[in-house]
């Protein structure tokens, strides 16, 4: 039975103190290794030790939007991938036009970097070490011989946008940093798996979309329209990343399916129906 392992290596906010910022990988059965956003600093390669996943190991990357604790530690990614493997082929990312532009100028900051264009990123001896790819809203992107993925628009900044990712008869959704979104629900419908941001709980709803967050019950409501088979909650703040009761409690109350919350360095494994 087709499986695919999703490995949690942040889950915590941009403002969390006791977790890592957002990164996952995804195992697909048909050998495609995903990086979904890129934490900060060295989370990933940190965490990915912990897991048997080096950092060498990620040859694709689908970046959400240019906030730093999403895509700041591509840099890292890119550097320690080509310390362990100097022939590598270039590093694929597919992110949109608007966090192209704040990627690139990362990318110019770092030492090593030649050159940061369009294209991609060559390094100072003129060797291409990262490859752009620019995605649009509802393009569907071949990653594997049975993995595609395809974006689309989240309510957070502009230009940010969600994941879907199909393979083998399984469909993850990661909404990436938004408001409650009518276009993330029917993204998902029908989708194995949802992993969600909650930020705060219903009782702080508008603190949240102030911020450009969901709560929990915005993420359960968002499973149980979309009829997903599973609901993961992620991006917690601090406190709720010491306990996360309150968020799947919340949840609950609007999806009936199984609801966990996730902490750094946490794996779980899908199948298809």
């Amino acid at each position: 039975m087709p499986e695919m392992t999703i490995s949690f290596l942040g889950t915590g906010s941009g403002t969390s103190t006791n977790s890592a910022h957002t990164a996952i990988v995804y195992d697909c059965n048909d050998g495609t290794r995903l990086l979904v956003d890129a934490s900060s600093g060295n989370s990933v390669a940190r965490a990915g030790f912990e897991l048997g996943i080096p950092v060498e190991s990620i040859d694709t990357v689908l970046l959400s939007h240019h906030h730093f604790d999403h895509m700041s530690g591509l840099v890292y990614v890119q550097q320690a991938r080509a310390q362990a493997r100097p022939d590598a082929p270039p590093l694929d990312v597919y992110l949109t036009e608007e966090c192209l532009k704040w990627t690139n100028q990362l990318c110019s900051c770092n030492p090593s970097i030649g050159e940061a264009n369009q294209d991609g990123v060559t390094n100072v001896a003129g060797r291409q070490v990262v490859r752009w790819h620019v995605v649009e809203s509802g393009q569907e992107i071949s990653l594997g011989l049975t993995t595609t993925a395809v974006c689309f628009p989240a309510d957070h900044i502009a230009s940010a946008v969600g994941w879907r990712v199909d393979s083998d008869g399984m469909g993850v959704v990661f909404s990436a940093d938004t408001r409650f979104n009518p276009e993330l629900i029917k993204a998902s419908q029908g989708a194995r798996l949802l992993i969600h941001e909650a930020f705060r709980t219903d009782e702080e709803k508008e603190h949240a979309a102030g911020r450009g967050h969901s709560t929990s019950g915005d993420a359960g409501r968002s499973a149980d329209q979309a009829n997903v088979g599973e609901l993961i909650l992620t991006h917690l703040d601090t406190g709720f990343s010491r306990e996360p009761q309150p968020l799947i409690d919340d949840a609950k109350k609007h999806f009936s399916g199984p609801i966990r919350a996730v902490r750094d360095l946490d794996q779980v494994a899908i199948s298809s129906p």
